[in-house]
């Protein structure tokens, strides 16, 4: 089954809003516990553009670095191909006998670093704010604090692997011609508002139904993309690649109040 892409550029999900190539391959290496001194170039690369696939199938709207990014991985792969004495550039002592991978690791140990730092401030800054509050001086018990610090918000990343996970079980229709079903956005925007803010937390898989067509569970997760680009709900995890749980960031009972959606719209439909 095919996906035909009807998504105006002004309704797709703009990838800059989460993340970038070097967080995808941080998030590889942090899934697999790979050594990012010594990467397996294969492997990562496979899995790099497993990825890549899935956010074409989404229609993503993805920034340019990501197929930068697939491009250099192959130009690693390709120099990793090579004898030793033929992989550098030039006759550079300093290039000679150089690792292909150790531009590539320099970068992402530097990201690294930049991001642990900011993820450390942003920590300090959200313990401040509960443990004060607006007035200063209202104080949260040390048990909800230690619940807190259990949770972890999700990546992009996370949330492609489980709503991976859920369209493997889905089933394909046999081959033949098949009256088209049509899904919304923004209908599924509002199901999904509903049930977060009636049941406060919903666990990601029961989003989907998986004797649902495959459309239909590709539009509900581009409208969940939508809800937490537009800062409506956030998923958390309590551990690293366990369930994602969504939650309700506000209180809205009047549906009016949203900002209009950046995906979707009262004539949008995907066609499948």
């Amino acid at each position: 089954m095919v996906m035909q892409a009807l998504l105006p550029d002004e309704y797709k999900v703009n990838l800059e809003v989460f993340e970038g190539p070097l967080d995808l391959l941080l998030y590889l290496i942090r899934k697999d516990e790979l050594d990012i001194y010594d990467i397996p170039i294969d492997r990562i690369t496979e899995q790099y553009t497993e990825y890549l696939n899935v956010m074409k199938m989404l229609d993503l709207n993805m920034a340019g670095e990501f197929i930068v990014m697939a491009a250099t991985l192959a130009l690693i792969k390709s120099r990793m191909l090579l004898p030793v004495e033929d992989q550098g550039d030039d006759s550079d002592s300093e290039e000679e006998g150089k690792d292909p991978r150790w531009d590539l690791v320099k970068q992402l140990l530097a990201y690294k670093k930049f991001k642990d730092a900011a993820d450390n401030l942003l920590q300090m800054e959200l313990k401040q704010q509960n443990v004060f509050g607006s007035a200063g001086g209202v104080l949260v018990s040390e048990e909800d604090l230690k619940e807190e610090k259990t949770l972890g918000e999700v990546c992009l990343f996370d949330l492609i692997d489980a709503f991976n996970d859920v369209l493997s079980r889905t089933t394909i229709p046999p081959i033949g011609e098949i009256e088209p079903i049509r899904w919304t956005v923004p209908d599924k925007i509002d199901l999904i508002l509903k049930l977060v803010h009636t049941d406060k937390k919903v666990a990601f898989s029961t989003l989907f139904n998986s004797s649902s067509p495959r459309g239909e569970i590709i539009v509900t997760f581009l409208a969940l993309l939508e809800l937490l680009r537009l800062r409506q709900i956030t998923a958390v995890q309590d551990a690293s690649f366990t369930e994602i749980v969504v939650t309700p960031l506000t209180d809205i009972s009047d549906s009016t109040n949203l900002p209009p959606p950046v995906i979707g719209g009262s004539d949008h439909v995907e066609q499948f």
